[in-house]
């Protein structure tokens, strides 16, 4: 089954190279070119595809404020921001707003191909220079948050890029019981995404940043 993929950034020679490296997978298609956030949108409506790889400097409506309102808009659609800034206050606008993930354009033909496939699924991807970036200057809550044996399980596959299918399969519980735990795990840490959630789970040593970030 292919991943339906629209591409949102403001400079052609970008779009056609991401075009030219997920064409070398055939599970992988593009359906729709974006040049502006607005754009993205519009297409997002219009194609209902299933990731969005997303630009966050862009003229017009950027892609933080693009990101949000498909996250909002159109819950279905995950979007994997694409960047070539490691900037604290962009990677954490993006997370905030509901990217699953936030990779730099260095990253390699082979390993974009990989962290498209697991984001669409819902499964936190970040390089591993933002990851360390995270950990090292994010803040903990005042109090920490009172999470249940199963809850911290759950957490921790969640932070180590596992999808709720994945989760349900290794704990032995049901797919719904993991959407709950999910849900109460945002509530009590405060947060808006599984990536955020994944970026505690780092912060407090629950889980290595080797061991969630892609390569």
């Amino acid at each position: 089954m292919n991943i339906r993929i629209l591409l949102a950034d403001d400079h052609t020679m970008v779009r056609q190279g991401l075009r030219a490296f997920l064409a070398l997978s055939k599970d992988l298609q593009v359906v729709g070119e974006a040049t502006d956030g607005r754009q993205a949108v519009d297409l997002a409506h219009r194609l209902h595809p299933d990731l969005v790889l997303m630009d966050l400097l862009m003229p017009g409506l950027d892609g933080v404020s693009a990101t949000s309102a498909i996250r909002r808009e159109l819950p279905k659609v995950e979007v994997l921001a694409l960047t070539g800034y490691l900037e604290d206050h962009l990677i954490a606008d993006a997370l905030h707003a509901g990217a699953v993930g936030y990779l730099l354009k260095d990253t390699d033909a082979e390993e974009l191909q990989r962290a498209v496939r697991a984001a669409a699924a819902g499964q936190v991807q970040l390089s591993h220079a933002v990851a360390a970036r995270l950990v090292r200057d994010g803040h903990l809550p005042s109090s920490q948050p009172q999470l249940t044996r199963r809850e911290e399980q759950v957490l921790m596959l969640l932070a180590r890029g596992r999808a709720n299918g994945q989760i349900a399969r290794e704990l032995h519980i049901a797919p719904q019981t993991v959407k709950t735990h999910v849900s109460n795990i945002l509530a009590k840490l405060n947060v808006q995404s599984r990536t955020e959630a994944a970026l505690y789970a780092m912060r407090v040593g629950l889980v290595p940043v080797n061991e969630t970030a892609p390569s």
